[in-house]
């Protein structure tokens, strides 16, 4: 206990000893504070979601460019271009206003759903891509057995699809 005091002590006689420790307590927060900020985020349907999109056709041609782009950096993948094929648009999930009325006997129910606007716009609840059907991949290095199973790995980890949706030529 008694070099506890001694340290107390010295600590006081240092000259201006209270703006020093404050000035390491605000260092302090800073860094936890932007620590926290600037943490990445690694949701992959949360990055999808910062691109906007005003078609299907919008969709698959930057999926198209993206997979381009990956693939042709796959040693020995040569000139790669790309087809996706959608199973479906975007579907959306619509804010509604739910009415239920009762006959006076109480035996008859009545239940109305009226799809909420804003501004003449329907109010979106939740958004769902394209459900991807296919991809075709024509590559000049597909001739090698090697680069056309890291194409196929690339295309399945990016995509989420399985093996029978994906279709790699030469």
């Amino acid at each position: 206990m008694s070099k506890i005091k001694e340290m107390w002590q010295k600590l006081r006689k240092i000259k201006h000893i209270h703006i020093i420790v404050a000035m390491v307590a605000a260092l302090l927060l800073c860094v936890i504070y932007f620590s926290f900020l600037s943490s990445p985020k690694t949701d992959k349907k949360e990055e999808n979601t910062s691109v906007t999109f005003s078609s299907s056709e919008e969709y698959v041609g930057w999926l198209e460019n993206k997979l381009n782009n990956v693939l042709s950096q796959i040693s020995g993948a040569g000139k790669v271009s790309t087809i996706v094929t959608l199973e479906s648009g975007f579907t959306y999930d619509y804010a509604k206003e739910v009415e239920t009325r009762s006959s006076t006997a109480g035996d008859v129910v009545i239940t109305s759903e009226t799809v909420i606007l804003v501004n003449g716009e329907p109010v979106v609840v939740k958004e769902w891509f394209p459900v991807i059907r296919g991809v075709v991949i024509v590559s000049s290095g597909a001739n090698d057995f090697g680069v056309k199973m890291k194409m196929l790995d690339a295309v399945m980890t990016v995509l989420e699809i399985e093996q029978e949706s994906i279709t790699i030529l030469s």
